[in-house]
């Protein structure tokens, strides 16, 4: 397998990074006016997102779209599926992270890390403090760049067992995130939209990031150079 140099691998990962700031900017500026148009500035109240005439089915598609740029991104800055999925997860954890940062220089808020947010409205509307999708996308940052980088030096991120384990903290958070909604959505999808939650399960929060975290570290003690180089240096070797 033929390896970019270290310096190549420098330049994809700082031009995702150009990419994801930019788009936390179009992010947090489409956010600021369309909370200041439906009086939403803090998103800590009922019914976050009034789905009046076509707010709501704009702002569904507009979710799914920046998905799908997040994804192409990675795509198109990668050469294999795990590198393209690495680079797609640097640009959605600098994204997210540089929309709270933005939307504080916009607008004040948030005004600390354990501010409520209403983090995403499909399939359900996600709830949480700022803190808890800040530290998914600053470990999303550090395993894309993993994935990235071993995809280049040609070994694996991880084996069978970490993609379960994985896979098993992803679901976990997603039900963190979205267990009052799932809870009220017997009373009807409507009911699911307009719930507040008051608590945040942060125990099965920081259990998710565990299994999520453990894959990423026993991948980087089991493949760091024996100099201590970082994955970013030993791609040019």
């Amino acid at each position: 397998m033929n390896r970019i140099s270290g310096g190549t691998a420098r330049l994809r990962w700082l031009t995702v990074a150009a990419f994801a700031v930019a788009m936390a900017w179009m992010e947090a500026a489409t956010v600021f006016y369309l909370r200041t148009v439906v009086d939403r500035l803090e998103p800590y109240q009922p019914n976050p997102l009034p789905f009046s005439g076509v707010f709501g089915p704009v702002e569904l598609v507009r979710e799914a779209a920046t998905l799908v740029m997040l994804l192409t991104v990675g795509m198109l800055a990668g050469r294999a599926w795990r590198a393209r999925l690495g680079y797609a997860s640097i640009a959605f954890g600098i994204w997210d992270i540089f929309y709270y940062v933005f939307l504080r220089i916009m607008c004040g808020w948030p005004r600390s890390l354990f501010d409520w947010d209403i983090l995403f409205l499909l399939p359900l509307p996600w709830w949480g403090p700022v803190l808890a999708p800040v530290c998914i996308a600053l470990l999303m940052i550090l395993w894309g760049t993993e994935a990235s980088y071993s995809e280049d030096a040609g070994r694996p991120v991880t084996g069978v067992g970490g993609w379960v384990l994985t896979a098993a903290g992803i679901a976990l958070a997603l039900y963190v995130f979205m267990a009052d909604s799932i809870w009220h959505l017997q009373q009807g999808r409507d009911a699911a939209a307009f719930v507040l939650p008051t608590t945040f399960n942060w125990p099965a929060f920081w259990l998710a990031l565990l299994m999520m975290a453990l894959p990423l570290v026993s991948a980087h003690w089991r493949w760091r150079p024996p100099s201590g180089r970082l994955p970013i240096e030993s791609a040019s070797t």
